[in-house]
């Protein structure tokens, strides 16, 4: 599979290597452009891809083009790749808010464009992602993005209208998640904890009560109870976390994220 990106950030970078420990790929058959040479550098060295400084040979090289520059930066890629856009092209757009008919307006008509929203859990292969698909994209194309999605994680399809919602929950999810590894590890040093064990405590916690939800499919609610015995330690940290707001704070950090990812997309 001979792919494409329009920008080399951290995001490419977890993809392309993704793709290649998938075996969908290999280095020399996925190329990265982007106009600052250490950027290019330093996926050329992550990931073992090739590079160059023009968009032009992207598209040349390339039939899957996975756009992965910022938002504000969308509408000058895709108008340098417009009069070299062809049918052989698939264009699937990382960046977040932009919509399906900004760049099909800014493409040839009948062009093939795909928008993801994934998180950089892909470079250890374990990415919550959500697509939707543009108006001359059909079941090919859907199976395909699939494809490359599962191969660096779990993939779903969506209506784009949740694409902010996706954006908002799992793509900056990730930096949530950091967060509560990093107060949970700060409590068990308060506790007495060495901060290595800690955090790797905290860590191995999230990563297993997550496992534990998805493979016995039991509603979080119910898996919470079975922690929390009558009188028990459990409970009375809950009830601080209830009192300090988590939850709502959590609610309001995807819903603050989401309307962001709207307001991206509209500029």
């Amino acid at each position: 599979m001979k792919l494409g990106f329009l920008g080399a950030g951290k995001m490419a970078s977890a993809l392309a290597k993704g793709f290649i420990h998938a075996g969908l790929a290999t280095g020399d058959s996925i190329i990265a452009s982007d106009p600052y040479e250490a950027a290019r550098a330093s996926i050329a060295k992550d990931a073992g891809i090739r590079t160059t400084a023009s968009n032009l040979d992207v598209l040349n090289a390339s039939e899957v083009i996975i756009l992965a520059v910022k938002p504000d930066q969308v509408s000058a890629v895709l108008a340098e790749a417009q009069p070299h856009f062809t049918g052989k092209h698939l264009l699937i757009s990382i960046a977040a808010g932009v919509t399906l008919a900004r760049m099909e307006s800014a493409l040839p008509a009948g062009a093939k464009v795909v928008r993801v929203m994934p998180n950089t859990p892909a470079l250890v292969g374990a990415s919550a992602s959500g697509f939707a698909l543009g108006k001359a994209a059909g079941a090919e194309e859907a199976q395909l993005v699939q494809k490359l999605l599962s191969a660096v994680g779990t993939a779903y399809q969506v209506k784009e209208s949740l694409l902010d919602a996706v954006t908002g929950l799992s793509g900056s999810g990730p930096a949530y998640v950091f967060l509560m590894i990093e107060a949970l590890s700060d409590g068990g040093v308060a506790a007495g904890l060495p901060r290595d064990i800690a955090t790797k405590l905290a860590a191995q916690t999230l990563l297993g009560s997550a496992k534990l939800l998805l493979e016995t499919g039991q509603h979080p609610g119910a898996l919470k109870d079975m922690v929390t015995s009558p009188g028990g330690t459990t409970i009375d940290g809950l009830h601080e976390l209830e009192k300090g707001g988590l939850r709502a704070a959590l609610i309001n950090a995807v819903r603050a994220a989401a309307e962001k990812s709207k307001k991206l997309g509209q500029g």
